[in-house]
């Protein structure tokens, strides 16, 4: 699609884990554990929304299985 660039590929941490329906304390435990990957632009950590697809599309596989 001609407006996929728009798109935003970073959010922050808050909606990260509302994206994920999980607590503040699991988030981190996920970015800790590399699962979540983040990028610090300035003094801003913000989460790549391809580790959020991974994580659920690996949680849906481990379900699948």
């Amino acid at each position: 699609m001609a407006t996929d660039y728009l798109q935003p590929r970073l959010v922050s941490i808050q909606q990260a884990r509302t994206l994920l329906g999980i607590g503040l304390t699991k988030t981190y435990d996920l970015i800790a554990e590399g699962l979540l990957e983040t990028v610090t632009i300035g003094s801003r950590r913000l989460v790549t929304l391809r580790s959020i697809d991974a994580l659920i599309d690996g949680a849906a596989m481990d379900r699948a299985a």
